[in-house]
């Protein structure tokens, strides 16, 4: 293994605390990796990880060779940035991590366009709607909802999009609708157990008063799908994005419920392991998701 290879593995070794998820990567075996971890270490005449039946952990001086290892990584890729927007091309491989209900209603479509125009670029995405340590698992971007914590991670704003109450015709014909927001909590709520509150739905009146109503119900999820299947069922009223109510809305299954009353509408961050020397493929790809995530975008098809 060449000396430029043998740094970018000793960089995930480290990385992901193992030999066996970095030689997966690198599409070798571990004994491979162990090899070419253990050539470098002797090349250098100094022991640069601490292994143990529990994982790989840097040692002293390991820490410090892979701060510059790390370093000489984001040089090659600045240069790499540099030819490929000289010659305007995107191309290689980015690796994307979504979640399930905005990554396969939104995300996939968008993406599935770009490839399009775009077909040297591999894209490996990956579905989780908890989040993920960008760096241990090699993820070139992330899409993330609602505000973003402090942190040393990039990031780029892409767009927004409004929550919605909904209900399906059969149960708001047995049950009512509700006039106004505290009798909300006179109704089945189907709860979205992630974001927006849990079980306490923030909704804006008309007049610009914020009410705070205690919900409870027959179902709680953190699947969307499985929200928006239940009010469609018919078991109670629900909250959830726009771009995931937009379907159930067209053909009828579901209708919004208290129109005039705003639920807080949610952020969407492009998101990636640091904010100095970005790759030009990920640049570029967020900027297409910011054009297609502008304005109203939940109102047209992706």
């Amino acid at each position: 293994m060449d000396q430029v290879s043998a740094t970018q593995l000793f960089v995930r070794v480290v990385e992901t605390s193992s030999f066996s998820k970095a030689a997966a990567e690198f599409g070798i075996t571990q004994p491979t990796a162990t090899k070419a971890v253990a050539a470098t270490e002797a090349r250098l005449g100094a022991r640069l990880l601490h292994r143990s039946t529990r994982g790989v952990t840097p040692t002293e001086i390991g820490a410090l060779y892979y701060d510059k290892c790390k370093q000489i990584q984001q040089t090659l890729q600045e240069a790499d940035n540099l030819v490929t927007l000289g010659r305007g091309h995107v191309g290689g491989k980015i690796r994307i991590s979504t979640s399930v209900a905005f990554g396969r209603r939104v995300l996939v479509p968008l993406t599935l366009r770009y490839m399009l125009s775009h077909p040297d670029l591999m894209i490996d995405v990956s579905f989780d709607d908890r989040y993920v340590n960008l760096v241990e698992q090699g993820v070139d971007l992330a899409i993330r909802m609602g505000q973003m914590a402090d942190s040393s991670l990039g990031a780029r704003h892409l767009g927004a999009h409004p929550w919605l109450m909904v209900a399906a015709p059969r149960y708001l014909a047995l049950h009512g609708e509700p006039g106004d927001a505290a009798s909300v909590a006179q109704h089945a709520c189907i709860v979205y157990s992630s974001v927006q509150g849990d079980d306490q739905w923030r909704l804006s009146a008309p007049a610009g008063t914020v009410h705070s109503v205690p919900v409870q119900g027959p179902l709680r999820s953190n699947n969307l799908s499985a929200v928006l299947a239940a009010a469609i069922a018919g078991l109670g009223l629900a909250i959830m994005p726009a771009y995931v109510a937009r379907e159930a809305l067209a053909n009828g299954s579901v209708r919004q419920v208290l129109a005039d009353h705003n639920l807080p509408p949610q952020d969407i961050h492009a998101v990636f392991p640091s904010p100095k020397l970005v790759p030009a493929k990920v640049t570029h790809l967020i900027e297409f998701l910011q054009q297609n995530l502008a304005g109203e975008w939940w109102l047209r098809a992706p």
